[in-house]
């Protein structure tokens, strides 16, 4: 079980709160980092400001090498099928621009697939000629498996599945979505944004060829961070669009040899204090017990979901059948941004969704936007009471 009070005494607005604490629903966001990830960049920066970052780096050579050894024991790779990154877009665009496109393939993506990842995909048909469509969701929300194994041939060379989605609570069918794909012989990408720190993840039970994660939200590191994995097999076989003296070799005047592993995938210059937090996080996390952590997230989610439908006016908006900490609402006759602002009010942290990130999912939904609230495993059930109360002032107001 989790220690409460070892979590809350870890979190500087909880420990350093004044009077009534904050409620923070915003990990699906950016989660509020416990103080070891705060106090790892810090002292960094400062050792930084003590010899130079070349030094400072140099010192700290065997933790960066851990950070991804950490991550490895949390997804069950090795640290060689990771390279580190500063965002999961980044990791994600990484993976997708290296591989070969050209006219009449095809691109497959989620009915739920975020923004970035879309415009990406639309971006190299344009420029290849290849084409971009997306998979139907079943009845329930989720990745219409039956309807996906019937679009694919032999022309489908990449497919982008979404494991959580970012306007809601479902968790897809991926290790099912991606032996499917294989069968034609498509490379599978999953974005884990959502997922990586609050479901479990195992990416060799889930057979994907790559996937990337960001470091900010329910792994709970800083901002400016990510990873992505990538299957060392097809690793070998990928060139990044991009390359430097990090990620490769300049071994001739006309030759150069990339890096033998996921590292191809990265850059020499990065934030390394960043990085050593991301560490600190992730290690964080496999101290705690994951599997205790994402227990809480899925029992804080499930008393919103629970409780939220009992307010008059209000309607939650999650789909599927297997649910993430993401907990997706709205309330009668107010916008959700007005929601969000007015719950600011009362030090109450959530967040909206809009049509524009999650495109055809909620242009099917006839939605322009949701309110997000996405409780941690620090949230107490005191907080979320608040929470619920005050969205019951809300459209008892409105009403």
């Amino acid at each position: 079980m989790l220690d409460t009070q070892r979590l809350r005494a870890d979190i500087p607005a909880y420990a350093d709160a004044a009077g009534p604490p904050p409620v923070f629903l915003d990990s699906a966001g950016s989660s509020l980092p416990p103080r070891v990830v705060i106090d790892t960049i810090t002292a960094h920066l400062r050792r930084e400001g003590e010899i130079g970052g070349y030094r400072a780096a140099t010192e700290r050579l065997d933790d960066l090498a851990g950070v991804k050894s950490a991550i490895g024991a949390l997804i069950n790779a090795d640290a060689s099928a990771i390279a580190l990154s500063d965002s999961a877009s980044r990791s994600w665009s990484d993976f997708f621009y290296a591989i070969g496109l050209g006219p009449g393939d095809r691109i497959l993506i989620s009915g739920a697939d975020y923004a970035s990842n879309a415009i990406a995909a639309l971006q190299r048909a344009r420029a290849s000629g290849a084409s971009v469509e997306a998979i139907p969701s079943d009845p329930t929300g989720r990745l219409d498996l039956e309807a996906f194994a019937d679009l694919l041939d032999e022309r489908v060379k990449v497919v982008s599945l979404l494991h959580a989605p970012t306007n809601g609570g479902l968790v897809n069918p991926v290790a099912e979505a991606t032996r499917i794909a294989h069968r034609v012989g498509a490379l599978v990408v999953l974005d884990a944004c959502q997922s990586a720190g609050q479901i479990a993840i195992d990416v060799t039970e889930l057979g994907v060829d790559a996937m990337s994660a960001t470091g900010r939200k329910w792994l709970r590191g800083p901002r400016g961070t990510g990873f992505l994995y990538v299957r060392p097999e097809v690793c070998r076989e990928l060139e990044p669009s991009r390359l430097d003296l990090h990620s490769a070799t300049w071994t001739g005047p006309q030759e150069y040899r990339l890096a033998p592993d996921a590292t191809r995938f990265e850059f020499w210059e990065c934030d390394v204090a960043a990085r050593l937090g991301l560490g600190a996080a992730v290690r964080y996390l496999l101290d705690l017990g994951p599997e205790h952590v994402f227990a809480a997230v899925a029992a804080n989610a499930n008393r919103l979901r629970d409780q939220l439908p009992s307010i008059p006016g209000v309607t939650v908006r999650d789909l599927g059948t297997e649910r993430s900490g993401i907990v997706s609402f709205t309330i009668e006759g107010l916008d959700p941004v007005e929601i969000r602002d007015r719950l600011r009010d009362s030090d109450i942290t959530v967040t909206v969704s809009h049509r524009s990130s999650t495109l055809l999912d909620m242009s099917a939904r006839r939605l322009d936007s949701v309110v997000r609230a996405s409780p941690h495993c620090f949230v107490s059930v005191e907080e979320l009471d608040r929470f619920l109360d005050a969205v019951g002032r809300l459209a008892r107001r409105r009403r």
